[in-house]
């Protein structure tokens, strides 16, 4: 590694004492210190010492490039730290990081948890809703969380998603003089001090892990896929780690969101109708999921154009020869395209696509029970039309 100016230094409880030699003397050479207000008063960065922007940005660290700088964070720099905030904006040879052991380790070794088995959330700067995709029954969990208030607005969402009986240890300023560990049982006590990492033992049933979540799950106007077509959907689309999907004609966004849960990295998602894009965004942020899900107020074709190519596609609406056509011309060879007809238009155009350029086509007709008077019988849902292709 050449000379780097940056020294990125992982800082905990214990302060200055604990540190290795060569973060002393970085250190001592820096000519500017960054960190939070504890950080730089557990080092004595006097007047060096430069708190972080709020809201949180690197640029400050940035004016400094060529002169020897510092960068404090809380143990480990890339466990939920600044670190990986600042590596977009920096070359391999510009920095070196002497991390610290990590609130997560340091939780774990004090609850005798097995850390590969345990949860690792940094919600100190994330919405709750992010626990909600992952926790459930016998699961685990380790979070950052931003104060002593945020423990009692933790404890109150997990009562209000389905989580009252989760067993929670907040733990307090972990690794130094000042160390504290308490269960929560009722209200949270007042007097917790940062920093703090919160323990989560579920005891409740979390999300199926299945595609085709309960329709109920989903605000909706009835532009919904239904529980059942959504599950055979996603079979379908056949999402896969680090795969983009586009979801044409997002509707409340429950493809989406299932594309995202099944192991899907990301969605790109139009809707132009404006009520269901604040519907579907709104779902999207129930399940913790909108740091992967991007969803643009536009109609295809014409907002496509500045999207990020995609490994799969599913129209949901707005189906036309058009946009086939330009959807075609459009997308690079081996993305899987899914399509869904439901009007004999629609199913037509279908029939015509899949005669020309293959693919497997899926007959869905489902009906299930309904009252007639007293008594019950079989009600037809409308029959939909699948079309699964690769290009």
């Amino acid at each position: 590694m050449a000379d780097p100016w940056l020294t990125i230094i992982g800082l905990g409880e214990d302060g200055p004492e604990a540190l290795s030699p060569a973060s002393r003397e970085a250190l001592a050479a820096a000519t500017a210190i960054f960190g939070g207000p504890r950080h730089l008063s557990l080092v004595g960065a006097g007047e060096r010492g430069q708190p972080w922007p709020i809201p949180f940005d690197p640029t400050p660290v940035l004016a400094h490039r060529g002169a020897p700088a510092v960068v404090l964070a809380s143990g480990d720099p890339f466990w939920f730290g600044a670190g990986g905030s600042l590596m977009a904006r920096l070359s391999p040879g510009e920095w070196i990081s002497h991390p610290a052991p990590s609130t997560f380790q340091l939780a774990a070794n004090r609850l005798g948890w097995r850390l590969e088995e345990t949860l690792t959330l940094g919600l100190h700067a994330a919405p709750f809703a992010r626990l909600r995709p992952v926790l459930g029954k016998g699961i685990r969990a380790i979070c950052t969380v931003r104060d002593g208030a945020a423990v009692g607005e933790i404890t109150e969402w997990l009562s209000d998603n389905g989580h009252p009986n989760a067993r929670l240890t907040v733990l307090e300023r972990l690794g130094g003089p000042h160390e504290r560990i308490r269960p929560i049982t009722g209200e949270p006590p007042q007097d917790i001090a940062a920093p703090v990492a919160l323990a989560i033992e579920g005891h409740d049933p979390g999300l199926p892990q299945a595609s085709g979540l309960p329709d109920d799950l989903f605000q909706h106007d009835g532009q919904l896929t239904k529980r059942p077509v959504r599950a055979l959907t996603l079979s379908a689309l056949a999402p896969r780690p680090g795969e983009t999907l586009w979801d044409i004609g997002a509707g409340s966004g429950s493809i989406g969101i299932e594309w995202l849960l099944a192991g899907g990295a990301r969605v790109e998602a139009l809707e132009a109708d404006p009520t269901r894009a604040a519907r579907a965004r709104l779902n999207v942020e129930s399940f913790g999921l909108s740091h992967r899900h991007r969803l643009h107020e536009a109609r295809a074709p014409e907002g496509l154009s500045t999207l990020p190519t995609p490994d799969a596609v599913f129209i949901g609406g707005g189906a036309s020869d058009a946009l086939l056509t330009h959807l075609w011309t459009l997308i690079p060879p081996g993305t899987r395209l899914v399509m869904n007809a439901v009007t004999l238009e629609t199913e037509a155009l279908v029939l015509d696509w899949s005669a020309r350029h293959g693919g497997h086509l899926l007959k869905v007709e489902l009906s299930e029970t309904a009252p007639i008077g007293r008594k019950r019988g079989w009600k037809a849902a409308l029959p939909i039309l699948q079309w699964s292709t690769t290009r």
